[in-house]
């Protein structure tokens, strides 16, 4: 009885064991491995739910596993199709859509899209049309780029689903609705829209102004500037009136003016916390691009030395592997953080942020050396505060004054 019940497939009651799945039309589940990890079931008839799952079980991890990937995997297309049940999944099998998965009966999940980015850099939403079909695929776009994975939404109206698509119009035409995917950023500005009145100037003004803050998530200027000409070619505004206002909105989030001193003394201190912080998380980035950094840091920086519990952490899993064969495997790393899903992205941006590019080696050194400078600044003020001893304090104030002749022998070039 406990094996039974620890399956997930039988429910042990007092009145003896009952079968979970009765009167359902079954579907094994399989993990990568083509091993059966659990089943789907729909059921017979008029009953509740239409659809069941196995629980999750010591070998069945909903977050960890996509129906289908065990097939996909092989596929020769190089992105991916993410649908929403296993009944997508199985639809477009059949019409010769070997690279289609669907997530389990849950939201996708951190650790959906890390599986994913061990096998593809491209995700094709193919969610339903309909409301519900649309929420699930503005609540997935973002945890899927801090993946890494480049996505695309595929339009499927005027019908519901895969299914009824092919259905209708055959695979064929399911193929040109992949070719004309649209950019995942323009759709989530094009369901922005409908929160606003673009036939009332107030409205098509407000509009704008928050597009242009959600441009200003682009990190990179050639790609925000892409995007911008994206924006203004489908809205019919000018890209020089547009770009003005990304960068007047850049002005104003990176240059608020206080009103106050004491608004002032707190403003700068979180803007040193805040530095500190991007310090930490640009060092673990390069040392995660280059790993070849570790042996010449290794003897000057730590673990310890990142103050953010999460970068302490990640510095740790980093350190660790760099240490031991000398490489990063990102997607390994971030598997620690799958049942914490802030943590998880958080993490994620370390490994797919940019890092500064100089206009020569010298320039790259020097932002390095100044990065690694802040970062060991923040760490001896920290251990300052918890010394104890005089010998302890007198070892900290000359670690403090050797900071400003740090170098760092980088690249076989002049320190």
């Amino acid at each position: 009885d406990e094996v039974l019940s620890q399956s997930g497939l039988v429910r042990i009651e007092e009145k003896g064991a009952h079968d979970l799945f009765w009167n359902r039309i079954m579907f094994p589940i399989m993990d990568i491995h083509h091993r059966v990890i659990g089943f789907g079931g729909r059921v017979m008839g008029s009953g509740e739910p239409k659809y069941l799952n196995s629980p999750e079980t010591l070998i069945f991890d909903k977050s960890r596993n996509l129906y289908g990937l065990n097939y996909a995997k092989s596929s020769r297309k190089h992105e991916i199709l993410l649908c929403e049940g296993y009944m997508d999944v199985i639809s477009l099998h059949k019409a010769g859509f070997t690279n289609a998965v669907a997530s389990l009966g849950t939201a996708l999940t951190p650790g959906h899209s890390a599986l994913l980015k061990r096998y593809t850099d491209q995700v094709i939403l193919t969610y339903d049309s309909d409301e519900a079909g649309i929420k699930a695929a503005l609540r997935a776009i973002p945890i899927l780029k801090e993946a890494g994975l480049s996505v695309k939404v595929l339009s499927l109206l005027p019908y519901k689903d895969p299914d009824e698509l092919i259905e209708a119009k055959g695979a064929e035409e399911f193929q040109k609705r992949i070719d004309q995917a649209e950019n995942a950023f323009l759709f989530q500005i094009r369901m922005l829209e409908r929160d606003y009145d673009l036939a009332d100037p107030a409205g098509k003004t407000a509009f704008f102004n928050e597009v242009g803050k959600r441009l200003l998530e682009f990190t990179e200027e050639v790609e925000r500037n892409n995007y911008i000409e994206a924006v203004a070619r489908q809205y019919m505004i000018g890209v020089k009136e547009l770009t003005r206002m990304v960068n007047r909105l850049g002005g104003e989030k990176a240059y608020s003016v206080p009103s106050t001193a004491r608004r002032t003394r707190t403003q700068n201190r979180a803007a040193e916390a805040d530095g500190s912080k991007t310090a930490q998380q640009l060092l673990l980035t390069w040392l995660s691009k280059e790993p070849d950094l570790y042996p010449v840091l290794q003897d000057v920086l730590s673990p310890e030395d990142f103050t953010e519990g999460l970068y302490r952490e990640l510095a740790q899993l980093l350190f660790e592997s760099l240490r031991t064969d000398g490489t990063v495997n990102p997607a390994e790393i971030l598997n620690h953080f799958l049942d914490r899903e802030e943590d998880y992205r958080e993490a994620a941006a370390c490994f797919h942020r940019d890092l500064p590019q100089g206009t020569s080696e010298t320039d790259r050194r020097r932002i390095l050396t100044e990065t690694l400078r802040r970062v060991k600044k923040t760490s001896l003020e920290e251990r300052r505060k918890r010394a104890s001893g005089v010998e302890e304090m007198q070892a900290l104030i000359a670690a403090q004054a050797q900071l400003a002749n740090l170098q760092i022998h980088w690249g076989g070039g002049e320190k």
